[in-house]
């Protein structure tokens, strides 16, 4: 049933009109312009963070006093139970509890077109192949109590595997964030789809095939609700700005390991947002909230055609209202909803702004900006993208912006702190250049916190003296 504007507006009104109140009640994890810390400030007086970023001597991996890192897989240097090496373009990745004290890590790699273009590219391991002309995929990693590492493939020849999500049942949805057909830049088969990898079973893997279900786009991350199974997937796309979308399952339907796989290529209900403020106003485009604590309503619209034939599914609504938002990429459950990210807009948006970060609540129906990251010319911190949900309390983000790369969390409260830099210059002195973070997760003990340097290919264990942030 939708959420109509009328409805909304008596939500907005009953508590108190003006949408801080409401944000109020669901708990802002706001992060103003002006409480934006310098990366390396000290902790303040009521501990926010982990300190100043202490320079690494090995040049990869500033961290706070106290804390540490080790590699688990490089591009290039370690190795597959196969042979070959670890491959390249590190993206979204999820951790897995195994038997006796075993973390395993499912990780993309985001590597596009044709397996030629790249020195690395997922090995074509036999019966894990969907396109074999096709560069990426998924590795599966198996970190042991005593250090020892396994590798293997869990999927190979999709394309751009960029972020995707864990499920409730204990799988990985692995994302293509292309739109390529068949024919198409020497790919064999369509892509741009979603499919299921299982950490666990390795027989699961054999033979993959799409989850159509879920659309054909360029597709980023993806989140399961627990309670009732409806998937939310975000596009990075624009020239039309890209959607958030949700998946409501058919009826009677019962999610479990290789389900997905298994509906018809249009079961459920696959939707776009139309979102409208307090007022019953539309809202286009997600970058018009200028303020923390900004709650819109949302209503869903069906997509047309969800595998995208002829025309891209963002391009599909016409004069039909829907809301879009400029790079949607990073994703993840918790606290009943689904966190989500918009990395940043500029001149293709209505609104300029450095990050945002947004919480859907399903119960409520509505939208509200947690994270706003201002358009200044040097911001503390740019361009998020990957987002996880620290056990800790707020939210650890992944940098993807200009200059210095960070990882850095933000508080219930809305403050931000440095949690790593990455120092690899993979550039010169005189144009430096720093991969993006990828991939933040904590391990499911909550002891480490994994994390992946994109390019050259680098997947690190952090650990340390970690703690509960204040919400003040």
């Amino acid at each position: 049933m939708p959420l109509t504007r009328r409805e909304f507006s008596q939500q907005s009104a009953l508590t108190g009109a003006a949408v801080v109140t409401l944000t109020g009640a669901v708990g802002a994890l706001a992060t103003a312009p002006g409480a934006l810390a310098a990366p390396d400030d000290a902790a303040s007086s009521d501990r926010l963070g982990y300190g100043p970023l202490i320079p690494d001597p090995k040049g990869l991996l500033a961290l706070p006093k106290g804390f540490s890192y080790r590699v688990i897989t490089r591009t290039g240097v370690t190795k597959l139970e196969t042979g070959e090496f670890t491959p390249a373009g590190h993206d979204g990745t999820a951790t897995f509890p195994g038997r006796q004290g075993v973390t395993l890590l499912v990780a993309n790699h985001e590597l596009r077109g044709v397996r030629s273009r790249w020195t690395h590219p997922v090995p074509l391991t036999e019966g894990r192949v969907y396109d074999p002309a096709a560069s990426g995929g998924c590795s599966v990693v198996e970190v042991r109590p005593g250090g020892a590492v396994a590798q293997w493939v869990g999927i190979a020849g999709t394309s751009t595997n960029c972020a995707g999500g864990s499920t409730p049942w204990g799988t990985w949805l692995t994302c293509e964030e292309t739109e390529e057909l068949a024919g198409q830049n020497g790919m064999t088969k369509d892509h741009g789809y979603v499919f299921e990898v299982d950490p666990y079973d390795r027989r699961a893997n054999a033979e993959p095939e799409p989850i159509k279900a879920l659309g054909r786009f360029a597709h980023e991350a993806v989140v399961i609700d627990p309670r009732r199974g409806d998937a939310y997937l975000t596009e990075d796309a624009d020239k039309p700005n890209g959607l958030l979308y949700r998946w409501v399952p058919p009826k009677g339907f019962r999610h479990g390991r290789g389900r997905l796989r298994a509906l018809a290529d249009d079961a459920g209900e696959f939707q776009a947002p139309r979102c409208f403020d307090s007022g019953g106003r539309f809202v286009d485009d997600l970058s018009r909230a200028t303020r923390i604590g900004t709650v819109y309503g949302v209503d869903w619209v069906d997509v047309p055609d969800r595998d995208a034939r002829t025309t891209p599914v963002r391009e599909q609504f016409g004069a039909q209202g829907v809301t879009r938002g400029r790079k949607l990429e990073g994703m993840w459950w918790g606290d009943g909803g689904a966190y989500f990210v918009s990395s940043y807009a500029r001149a293709e948006s209505p609104q300029q702004h450095n990050g945002q970060v947004w919480f859907y609540d399903p119960r409520r129906r509505t939208i509200t900006l947690k994270v706003l990251l201002a358009a200044e010319p040097d911001p503390a911190f740019q361009g998020p993208d990957n987002i996880t949900v620290s056990p800790y309390g707020g939210l650890i983000l992944a940098e993807d912006g200009s200059g210095l790369q960070h990882l850095f969390g933000a508080t219930e409260s809305g403050r931000t702190y440095p949690i790593a830099r990455n120092e690899l210059n993979t550039g010169t002195p005189e144009a430096p250049d720093y991969g993006e973070f990828t991939g933040v997760v904590f391990s499911p003990d909550g002891t480490t916190l994994f994390a992946n340097i994109q390019d050259p290919g680098i997947m690190l264990a952090i650990t340390g003296p970690w703690r509960r942030q204040p919400r003040a």
